[in-house]
C-alpha cells in the first residue's frame, strides 16, 4: 500500500510536468496566432478579400443623388424687343434643382471581367504571401525549438564533465593526501573543474538567449518559462523526388509566381478591351425650381424622368494602345521567365539540401559509434587513473574526447532535423 501510494504520487508529478512542456506542434500554433507579421498578412488578404466584389470591377451601376441650390441679388435692366424697358435694382433670383441619377457602363470590351478575375487573382496572391509568411514562421520556431532541445543536451554533457572533474579532484586529493601523487596533478584537476564549470555557464547562458528568442517568435512575454521535450525524432523516409513533386504543387513560392502571370495575361485583356466600344445607359428624375424678381417667367417648376444612351470609340489615341499591348505581353514574357527560375531555384535547393539531410542521417550513426568507443576509452582510462598508471594530462583527454563525441552526436541529429525541416518548407508542407 505504501508503495502504490508513492508510485502514484511520482506518476502524477510527472504527468503533471509532462502537461507543462511546450510541444513543436503548441509552439507554432502560438507564433502563427500572435506572430505580428502573421497578423499584418492576414489582415492584408482581409483587405484582398473585401476587394472580390463586381462593384470594384466596374460591372455594377452607379446612383448618385444631386442637390443644388443658387441664388443671386443682381442690378438688372432688360430691354425687350418692343421696345419696353424694365429695370430694378437687388433683382433676386433663386435656382433650385435636385434629383438621382443613375449611370451603368453595360459593356467595355470585356475590360470589367477581366477586372474582375484579376480581384480573384490578387486575393489568390495574399493567400499565398500569407502562405509564405506561416512556412517560413513555422520553420523558424521549429529551429528554435530543436535547437533549444540540442542546448540542453549539451548542457548535460557539460554536466557529466563536471562530474568527471570533480572524481578526478577527489581522487587526486585522495592520491596527494597519501603521498601517491605530486600536488601539481591536484592542481590540474582543479583548472579542468573550473574549466568544466565556465563551459556550464556559458551554456545556460546560452539556453536563456534561445528561450528569449523562441518566446520574440511565438510573441509572448519575453520572460515566460519555457520547457521543452528532451528528445525529437528525425524522419529518415524523405523521397527526393516525392518533394520536388509537391513543391511544384504547395510551395508558395512557385505559387506566387504562377498567380503573376494569370494577373499579366488578365491585364493584357483588359487592356485590349480599351478597342472596343464603350457603352453605357443613363437615367435619372429630376425636380426644378426657379424664381426670377425680374423677367417673363417668374417662377418656373419641373419635374420628370430622363434617360439616355452613350457610345464611345477609341479611333486613335497616339498609339498609346499598341504601346500599352506591347508592354503587357512582355510582362507576361517576364512572368514565365520568373516561373521558370523560382521553380529552377526551388528544385536546386532540395536537391543540395537533400544531400545535407542523407549526410546528415549518416553522421548519426558515426558518431553514434564514436561515442560508445570514446566512453570505453573514458572507463579504461579511469581505471588505469585509479591504479595510477597514466597521467592526468591522458585522462583530460579521454574525458575531452567522451564529451566532444556526446556533443557531436548532439549536433549531427540537430543538423539532420534541421535538414529535415528545410526540405519540408522547400515543399510547402512544414507544418505537415
Amino acid at each position: 500500500m505504501k508503495y502504490s501510494f508513492i508510485l502514484s504520487l511520482v506518476l502524477i508529478s510527472v504527468f503533471a510536468q509532462a502537461q507543462n512542456y511546450l510541444t513543436p506542434e503548441d509552439a507554432v500554433s502560438t507564433a502563427i496566432e500572435n506572430n505580428f507579421d502573421i497578423k499584418i498578412a492576414k489582415n492584408n488578404l482581409e483587405i484582398d478579400q473585401i476587394n472580390v466584389n463586381r462593384g470594384n470591377a466596374g460591372m455594377l451601376p452607379s446612383l448618385t443623388g444631386e442637390f443644388n441650390m443658387n441664388n443671386s441679388i443682381l442690378n438688372s435692366k432688360q430691354e425687350r424687343a418692343d421696345g419696353t424697358i424694365q429695370e430694378l435694382n437687388g433683382a433676386r433670383n433663386n435656382a433650385l434643382n435636385y434629383g438621382v441619377n443613375l449611370n451603368w457602363t453595360i459593356f467595355d470590351g470585356f475590360s470589367m471581367f477581366a477586372r474582375y478575375d484579376q480581384l480573384k487573382e490578387f486575393q489568390k496572391q495574399g493567400e499565398a504571401e500569407l502562405k509564405t509568411s506561416v512556412v517560413t514562421l513555422a520553420s523558424q520556431v521549429l529551429a528554435t525549438y530543436f535547437d533549444l532541445i540540442q542546448q540542453h543536451q549539451i548542457l548535460e554533457a557539460y554536466r557529466e564533465a563536471i562530474d568527471l572533474s570533480q572524481f578526478r579532484l577527489t581522487l587526486a586529493e585522495t592520491r596527494f593526501e597519501i603521498g601517491k601523487a605530486a600536488k601539481l596533478e591536484v592542481l590540474n584537476a582543479k583548472v579542468d573543474l573550473n574549466t568544466d564549470q565556465t563551459n556550464l555557464l556559458r551554456q545556460l547562458e546560452l539556453i536563456e538567449n534561445t528561450k528569449t528568442y523562441l518566446n520574440l517568435l511565438m510573441a509572448e512575454d519575453l520572460k515566460t518559462p519555457i520547457v521543452v521535450q528532451s528528445e525529437w525524432e528525425i524522419n529518415q523516409e524523405l523521397v527526393l523526388d516525392e518533394l520536388i513533386s509537391l513543391a511544384e504543387q504547395q510551395n508558395p513560392i512557385i505559387q506566387t509566381a504562377l498567380i503573376n502571370q494569370t494577373i499579366a495575361e488578365q491585364e493584357l485583356k483588359r487592356i485590349k478591351g480599351n478597342r472596343y466600344p464603350q457603352i453605357a445607359l443613363n437615367t435619372g428624375y429630376n425636380f426644378t425650381h426657379s424664381e426670377n424678381t425680374l423677367g417673363f417667367a417668374r417662377v418656373n417648376d419641373g419635374r420628370g424622368f430622363n434617360y439616355g444612351v452613350s457610345v464611345s470609340l477609341n479611333i486613335f489615341n497616339g498609339l498609346i494602345q499598341k504601346r500599352n499591348e506591347s508592354i503587357a505581353k512582355i510582362q507576361i514574357e517576364n512572368s514565365q521567365v520568373l516561373i521558370d527560375q523560382q521553380r529552377q531555384n526551388i528544385q536546386s535547393q532540395i536537391i543540395s539540401n537533400y544531400q545535407t539531410y542523407q549526410t546528415n542521417l549518416e553522421l548519426i550513426t558515426l558518431e553514434l559509434s564514436n561515442e560508445e568507443i570514446a566512453k570505453e576509452n573514458l572507463d579504461i582510462t579511469l581505471e588505469k587513473f585509479r591504479i595510477g598508471t597514466i597521467t592526468t594530462l591522458e585522462v583530460r583527454t579521454a574525458q575531452q574526447n567522451y564529451i566532444d563525441a556526446m556533443t557531436r552526436v548532439s549536433d549531427a541529429k540537430f543538423q539532420a532535423k534541421i535538414s529535415e525541416i528545410r526540405l519540408r518548407e522547400l515543399a510547402g508542407n512544414v507544418l505537415n
